[in-house]
């Protein structure tokens, strides 16, 4: 199960009716009263739809539901298509260290500057970024290439030392992606 979750405002059927067949997707279903409304600060940063029977204010990622019966089979095709324009939304701007990353056209943003990348070269950044800490080489060509296969190979390498050429010659920086001893680490 990812992330992602649906949060249900005052609609104690609905939510009875989809805990029932929650195994058929792949988000947590969260029952949500008025007075959670009121912390919903707390977590509008977070990867959730908001299903409700009229527009609350100050809340983001709503589907309004104010008629009833509701075709389950729309309802979910509806849910899953909000996620993934959510999602989608949430892909073009992470900010990594001082650059923001656009995953969904694959550019890599700093004072109006755009660098165009490879699918390799940004999953291997966001992998970096996600475990912030130093990763071996060994780990980014199984996790980030898929490779198996403990043959000597220096793809990983060849490849990290384009991707931090390229990064020089666009922004100057050598210090984004760095080499330790325990492996490559985002800085």
């Amino acid at each position: 199960m990812n992330n992602q979750s649906l949060l249900i405002h005052e609609k104690s059927i609905l939510y009875d009716i989809l805990i029932e067949i929650k195994e058929h997707f792949e988000f947590s279903i969260v029952k949500f009263s008025d007075d959670d409304v009121k912390k919903i600060d707390k977590i509008n940063n977070l990867n959730y739809l908001f299903i409700t029977d009229k527009k609350i204010k100050n809340v983001n990622n709503q589907i309004i539901l104010d008629t009833l019966p509701v075709n389950i089979s729309k309802l979910s095709e509806k849910i899953n298509l909000n996620f993934l324009k959510l999602k989608f939304k949430n892909q073009s701007n992470i900010k990594i260290g001082k650059y923001f990353f656009d995953l969904n056209s694959r550019e890599m943003i700093s004072q109006n500057q755009k660098l165009k990348l490879t699918e390799m070269e940004i999953n291997s950044i966001t992998y970096l970024s996600y475990l912030k800490k130093p990763v071996k080489v060994n780990e980014l060509r199984l996790k980030v290439w898929g490779y198996q296969s403990e043959l000597e190979t220096h793809t990983v390498e060849t490849h990290i030392y384009r991707l931090r050429k390229k990064i020089l010659n666009k922004f100057n920086d050598n210090k984004f992606i760095v080499s330790t001893p325990s492996g490559y680490q985002i800085n």
